[in-house]
């Protein structure tokens, strides 16, 4: 359309003349399509009409819709200062783009649209380079109709047109979107699905937090679903995907929280870690991503639906809790060489810890074993002035299933507890070793992670064991009939060491064993991350 201009001075009105092609056409129309160049939005100038800042062949008119004619004079009285955001060139992500909406995946550490603390560097500002036709909308934030906070990845929706803006404010507004999120929480979840109805308002005391609040303290309905997709109760973390009924502000991060699961690295709400945590530099946001939109097209009605994968952030987190130490376990029977094995370990840098150690800790005099001892059985086992003699205690728990079972049911609690203490103090190394002979037989299975046998021919092992300690075959069999039967005590094992040969092709296998512990720990991790893409990827 020809724009008929007599009087474009920026400091006085702009007067229209209106060309025969446009007779017709709403008079709000008219001055979108002739002013073009000023870019002021179709809203504003309704709004501009309606205050009375129009003029129609010299009279006030107030109604939009009015229809213009061929050589009608139109003075429009208003300020068309140019808008104050500065387009910047900035990449953006879009998924999506036609004449009236784009969908994007926003990066995190983005904020969506200006604010006093945030006058630059924002989406809006980057929309407006990649979009110029948003300048035409009014306001600080052009296109936008919904927001993810600056931390928050994902899919969001962007207004090309007003048209467009109108009918996804209202599909958001009467809830009309599917929207899906990711979150990575710390802990897991104890159902593996369920919904949270819990209303959100302003927190009571902390103003820059909302909390969950009754009707009566503002709280406001707010509905999440949410399922579990993946859990490691060892690393302490799940994968679930939360889908939002209602639109509250960090409804997520409130809901999750509320139930004792905050994400990680959302300081807000429970989920910070430590500076000097290793998980630090990996959750250094909320882990939380916009995975999935749909909704109507809103001009053409026609059904659409996005998904997108997280940043590269949720698998290095994932990989970073999964990491952990892996816990490794040796046992086998009396003579098979577990000690030599666990020294060889420790002298190629492995943490170890050996129950043999604790046991004669607690033995020694004032120790917790002596002191059951004493307090038990008097001076037969544990005398006042030197530690337990364990020569006695060993024969009367041969000759009494009741003594050794008593002895057992108060020492073996101390070694758990002692041992789970190692683990909780070796949790940044990626293997720690303990040396464990009764594991199976006490039930402590799940505390180790990798349980390694050590298996010699019987004949081998008597030899050593009479050579080294002194012992008769029947002291070797009596110690042998408490334990499984070796067979059964190897096939539990994950991982078998041979130690019929010399010290050195143990020291051999003891390398070999360590290469598998680091490929069984690589493969779990890869492992883990191809579950989670497997998971997330989108076709």
């Amino acid at each position: 359309m020809t724009n008929y201009i007599e009087d474009s001075d920026n400091d006085g009105p702009i007067i229209l003349t209106v060309p025969r092609e446009a007779h017709g056409t709403r008079l709000d129309q008219f001055l979108s399509d002739s002013l073009q160049d000023q870019a002021v939005s179709r809203e504003r100038l309704k709004r501009a009409i309606k205050d009375g800042n129009v003029q129609v062949d010299a009279a006030r008119c107030t109604k939009p819709n009015t229809r213009v004619v061929s050589g009608m004079q139109i003075e429009v009285l208003m300020d068309f200062a140019p808008n104050a955001l500065v387009p910047e060139d900035a990449p953006l992500h879009i998924l999506y783009r036609d004449e009236h909406i784009a969908v994007l995946n926003k990066q995190p550490d983005l904020t969506v649209h200006p604010c006093p603390s945030c006058p630059s560097g924002t989406l809006v500002h980057r929309l407006l380079h990649h979009f110029p036709e948003l300048a035409r909308m009014e306001g600080p934030r052009p296109g936008i109709v919904h927001r993810l906070d600056k931390d928050t990845s994902g899919i969001i929706v962007v207004a090309l047109t007003e048209e467009a803006r109108l009918a996804l404010s209202q599909a958001f507004a009467e809830h009309d979107m599917i929207k899906e999120y990711l979150a990575l929480t710390v802990g897991v979840p104890e159902l593996d699905a369920g919904i949270i109805e819990a209303p959100i308002g302003r927190h009571p005391t902390m103003k820059v937090k909302m909390a969950v609040v009754g009707p009566e303290h503002g709280g406001r309905a707010a509905v999440s679903e949410f399922r579990v997709l993946h859990a490691d109760r060892e690393a302490n973390y799940a994968l679930v995907a939360v889908r939002i009924h209602t639109g509250r502000t960090h409804q997520i991060r409130v809901h999750m929280s509320h139930m004792g699961y905050p994400l990680w690295g959302d300081t807000t709400y429970g989920g910070g870690v430590p500076a000097h945590s290793p998980i630090a530099a990996h959750a250094s946001r909320q882990m939380l991503h916009a995975w999935r939109l749909q909704f109507a097209h809103p001009v053409t009605g026609a059904p659409l639906s996005f998904s997108c994968p997280p940043p590269d952030d949720f698998t290095t987190l994932v990989a970073a809790l999964s990491a952990r130490t892996q816990r490794v376990v040796i046992t086998g029977m009396p003579g098979c060489g577990k000690s030599a094995l666990l020294k060889t370990l420790g002298d190629r840098g492995m943490p170890i810890w050996t129950a043999d150690g604790i046991v004669h800790a607690l033995y020694a005099e004032g120790g917790d074993g002596w002191h059951f001892l004493r307090g038990r059985y008097g001076d037969r086992f544990a005398p006042a002035d030197g530690p337990v003699n364990r020569a006695a205690l060993f024969a009367a728990m041969q000759e009494s299933v009741s003594i050794r079972r008593e002895v057992e049911a108060c020492i073996h609690p101390i070694v758990r507890h002692d041992l789970l203490a190692f683990w909780q103090e070796h949790t940044n190394v990626p293997v720690a070793v303990a040396e464990v002979p009764l594991i199976l037989e006490a039930g402590w299975r799940e505390d180790a992670d990798i349980l390694v046998g050590v298996h010699c021919p019987r004949e081998i092992r008597a030899r050593r064991v009479e050579e080294n300690r002194g012992w008769a075959p029947e002291v070797l069999a009596s110690m042998e009939a408490w334990q499984w039967p070796e067979d059964d005590k190897m096939a539990a094992c994950d991982i078998v060491v041979d130690n019929s040969g010399s010290l050195e092709t143990l020291r051999v296998n003891a390398d070999k064993l360590l290469a598998s512990l680091m490929r069984r720990r690589e493969d779990r991790l890869n492992a883990t991350v191809q579950k989670l893409h497997g998971l997330w990827d989108v076709a």
